[in-house]
């Protein structure tokens, strides 16, 4: 589950992802004396603390210095904006759709939202009318609804292919709206050329970057918590999506060579 944490320790634990060896995969840092003392004039030491309590963040037992950490598994994701890209791609997909199929009686919106809010936070397509449509085994929703009496009436929970010549690439087009999907990762690909050049020798140019840091994070989230992630053999042949998470993960690694030259006046 993706946390919501104030910015400021949300901005602690991005550029912690920054200052690893690599994006893909959290690894150990030793912060250097400046970047040390930028982040306590900027009020994140705090927040260090708080990322270890979450357990987001942890520093190597192994070592004697006070300040080489980790960034953990559930850091690294929570930093990529709740789920990894890459492994979400790349997963199997045994091409069979699951389908959620209810009718809850127009009396009980309250429960009718709360069932699509749901299902739209497990980033299922909206296919036609209460028919919401996923690539991937309801195996949390099974367990969600094990031990209780279903009524098929009002709930039903389907594997299926399309069987009149239907294709998977129309089923994708009407349950997700890649269109918008694009628009945003455009947005984010626009950001991140814009990010500041040249070494951080002064305030002004750390706050520059810091600025551009909140800004491409930003677009990065806007565009990834709405993209279903769909497994690699059925994207569609224009989405955006790969292309934006290669070239941030050219950006972010240059970012974190500027990084290590900030030595502010």
């Amino acid at each position: 589950m993706f946390r919501v944490m104030k910015p400021k320790t949300e901005e602690l634990l991005n550029f912690l992802l920054w200052s690893a060896d690599q994006l893909l995969r959290p690894t150990f840092h030793n912060l250097t004396d400046s970047y040390e003392s930028w982040v306590y004039r900027n009020g994140l030491l705090p927040q260090v603390t708080k990322l270890e309590r979450l357990q987001l963040l942890e520093r190597d037992a192994k070592s004697s210095a006070d300040r080489l950490y980790r960034l953990t598994e559930e850091g690294r994701l929570h930093a990529l904006g709740g789920r990894d890209p890459e492994a979400q791609w790349a997963r199997p997909w045994d091409g069979y759709w699951r389908l959620v199929l209810f009718d809850v009686p127009t009396g009980q919106n309250a429960r009718r939202e709360r069932l699509r809010r749901y299902l739209r936070s497990r980033a299922f397509g909206y296919l036609q009318g209460s028919v919401w449509i996923t690539p991937d085994p309801l195996v949390e929703e099974r367990q969600i609804l094990s031990g209780g009496k279903i009524n098929v009436e009002s709930l039903l929970l389907l594997e299926a292919r399309p069987c009149a010549g239907e294709s998977d690439a129309e089923i994708v087009a009407g349950a997700w709206d890649f269109e918008r999907i694009n628009r945003r990762y455009a947005r984010h690909l626009k950001v991140l050329a814009e990010r500041p050049g040249g070494a951080l020798r002064t305030d002004a140019a750390s706050k520059a970057l810091l600025r551009w840091a909140a800004a491409e994070r930003e677009a990065w989230l806007d565009a990834v918590t709405n993209d279903p992630l769909l497994p690699g053999r059925i994207l569609p042949s224009d989405y955006l999506g790969q292309q934006a998470w290669r070239r941030r993960v050219e950006v972010l690694r240059d970012a974190s060579r500027q990084l290590r030259t900030f030595k502010p006046e």
